[in-house]
């Protein structure tokens, strides 16, 4: 038999980021309770900023009948001449019967102790109570907090329980708190509870009650209203995915409104309003002809036709907050651009100050700087920028605004009358900051954020302060991905070994194999491609990351073509031939030795494609693959392992010499196809 089952647990205000990091797990470990229990079934999850709620339209009244199944020790170790050992005793205790009740199975080709027990299922009422409470209980939202008398926690206070089984009060106390067949609609509709006959009536009163319990309406009913504000205004609403996740969080009743501030504060950057309307009040910024123009929107909670009051209120908060930041702006360029001060602040134990930073970022732009020679770029100008690049970091905006850093030094630096190269430099040294950030977009640009990532790594692998499992607290591996980026964007050479050598030589000595490594796991999880493809390059030996790159897009290409597995089986073969000989030596193929014609062909149209000069490595890697007809044909007529010794090893040296040819793209016997 089947009944709807309503949960509602009425909690204070939940604050949306920890709900909304916590969101994806909600379901699953309910779920999991429910399977554990036997009782799982279809059922959906809601929630408003004051309740988390279950709706099952069908929920088993009963658990189905199962068996449980108990296997022991085996007989021989169970009984000795006859009679029961502890062993006997301890499994009959454990599955509560006499010796008489145990019989025994075949496990493993063994004779063992067995007891099966027939299950009848319960009523799913009495173990209700126990799966809600250890559901709510599962539930990691970060920090907790107690009220009352209570020793538990949880994110907010519980101010209500209402748990409807068909019609029935399911009764139970959670937090303190027993349950009741009654709920809360909004505030402004009706701040007392409201009596609850079953779960129908629950779904019309918060619906006539001005609350709106599906997020997902929440949510395009916000995203109807931008439009409709968009269209009478004639602008453009910026969404952002993340605070609109939290508007659609914090709202019960959501309406989008539309309000202004001074056009005065528009002499501000764009980004600081934009951060100060999204970080401290959660407005969506409005632009108009790709402008920024003094409009915000805000998505209201007020159950109500008249936001007169909601939009004046909302004006007046965002107004100090603007002329603070406009009173930082017109401070922080009186100041200037100035690293004094950076002396004091510490970068990290053991590496001293951000001052002690910049000298190192500058020494290291300046090798880059004479390793790739840029165009159009000169020292003086990027030393000018990685000089600047951390004076914002003294400035009263960046104080106030730790996101905007880089940002703000860029601004600052044009309006001092630095050159436009120097500040955006200075803007993109964190560059990329995401997985799908932008790059930096000069050379010099480039340059700059690389001697950051590099000092960073250099230096924390000097002090030991090295990745492990899943931590990373500085971003290291963030940082090797952006350097692989930047190379590829740039299309700068990069040799993981040489270069960070070069660059080691100012800080304290360490293992440089530990960052060649942390280098190489990173390059392993970039490439979105079979694995055994990066492995293959990297086997090679290959560790300049442009031209690793380029040979595992080679690679994949060659072994996403048609044929692939077949040509793939020939040179597998060239590999294991090859497996034992030192592919460093050179090898020399005497012509004279040659017995067979295959011998001859093979030698030949191999000489003519390791003499050509390939444009790329897909087609040097084409050419060699080329050879499978001639390899067959090798293989079918020609005993490499002939009895004079001579023969023997100039076949060798021939087939050595096409796989060392393949062997500085790829070592093709790692793939896996």
């Amino acid at each position: 038999m089947l009944k709807s089952l309503l949960i509602e647990i009425g909690v204070e205000e939940l604050p949306a980021v920890p709900l909304l990091k916590e969101l994806k797990n909600i379901e699953k470990k309910y779920a999991d309770i429910l399977e554990k229990n036997s009782l799982l079934g279809e059922f959906e999850f809601y929630y408003t900023p004051r309740r988390l709620v279950i709706w099952h339209r069908e929920f088993k009244t009963m658990q189905d009948d199962s068996v449980e199944e108990f296997l022991g020790a085996p007989i021989s170790v169970a009984f000795k001449d006859g009679e029961p050992t502890a062993a006997a005793h301890g499994f009959a205790k454990k599955c509560g019967v006499g010796i008489d009740e145990i019989s025994k199975t075949m496990k493993d080709s063994k004779e063992v102790l067995y007891y099966k027990k027939d299950l009848k299922g319960r009523e799913s009422v009495l173990l209700l109570p126990s799966i809600i409470d250890e559901w709510i209980k599962s539930l990691e939202f970060g920090k907790s907090m107690r009220w009352g008398s209570l020793s538990e926690s949880f994110i907010r206070p519980i101010r209500w329980v209402n748990v409807l089984f068909g019609d029935e009060l399911v009764e139970l106390e959670l937090f303190g708190v027993k349950s009741a067949k009654r709920t809360f609609v909004h505030r402004i509709s009706n701040f007392e509870a409201l009596d609850i006959s079953g779960a129908k009536e629950y779904f019309e009163a918060l619906k006539d009650g001005g609350v709106t319990l599906f997020p997902e309406l929440r949510r395009d009913t916000i995203l109807d209203n931008f439009v409709s504000l968009e269209k009478a205004n004639g602008v453009k609403i910026e969404i952002d995915a993340d605070l609109l996740d939290e508007v659609v969080a914090i709202t019960e009743h959501p309406t989008a409104i539309m309000g202004s501030f001074d056009e005065a504060f528009l002499t501000l950057p764009p980004e600081v309003i934009i951060t100060s309307m999204k970080e401290h009040q959660r407005y969506f910024p409005v632009f108009k002809d790709g402008k920024l123009i003094n409009r915000f929107v805000v998505v209201s909670n007020a159950f109500t036709d008249d936001f007169s009051k909601v939009i004046e209120g909302n004006e007046r908060v965002l107004r100090p907050r603007l002329a603070d930041a406009l009173f930082f702006y017109n401070n922080d360029l009186k100041k200037g651009l100035s690293i004094s001060g950076l002396e004091k602040v510490v970068f990290m134990k053991g590496l001293g100050s951000v001052a002690d930073k910049i000298e190192r970022e500058r020494k290291i732009a300046n090798t880059l700087f004479d390793m790739y020679n840029p165009k159009d770029s000169s020292k003086e100008l990027l030393n000018r920028a990685v000089t600047l690049a951390k004076a914002d970091l003294m400035s009263e905006m960046v104080y106030e605004f730790t996101e905007l850093q880089g940002l703000m030094g860029c601004y600052y630096a044009k309006a001092l009358g630095e050159s436009d190269e120097v500040a955006e430099a200075i803007k993109e040294q964190y560059l990329p900051d995401g997985e799908d950030s932008a790059l930096p977009s000069t050379p010099m640009s480039a340059i700059v954020a690389m001697s950051l990532k590099l000092d960073t790594l250099l230096g924390l692998f000097s002090i030991n302060q090295i990745p492990t499992g899943s931590r990373d607290p500085f971003a290291l591996r963030r940082a090797v991905n952006g350097l692989i980026r930047i190379t590829k964007e740039h299309n700068l050479e990069f040799d993981i070994v040489k270069t960070l050598t070069l660059l080691s030589k100012d800080y304290a000595a360490f293992d440089m194999s530990k960052l060649e490594a942390f280098f190489l796991e990173r390059l392993r999880q970039y490439f979105k491609v079979n694995p055994s493809i990066v492995e293959a390059v990297l086997a090679s030996g290959e560790r300049e990351l442009l031209k690793i790159s380029k040979k595992i897009e080679a690679l994949e290409t060659m072994a996403n073509s048609e044929g692939f597995g077949e040509s793939f089986s020939t040179f597998k073969r060239v590999a294991n031939i090859t497996k034992d000989i030192d592919m460093s030596n050179e090898f020399s193929v005497d012509t004279g030795l040659f017995q067979e014609r295959a011998e001859e062909v093979l030698f030949g149209r191999y000489s003519e494609v390791s003499r050509v000069k390939y444009e790329s490595y897909e087609e040097e890697l084409d050419a060699l693959f080329n050879l499978k007809p001639e390899l067959d044909k090798f293989f079918d007529d020609v005993m490499v392992n002939a009895e004079d010794e001579a023969v023997k090893n100039n076949r060798k040296a021939l087939v050595s010499s096409i796989y060392k040819s393949i062997l500085k793209i790829a070592d093709i016997k790692e793939i896996s196809i």
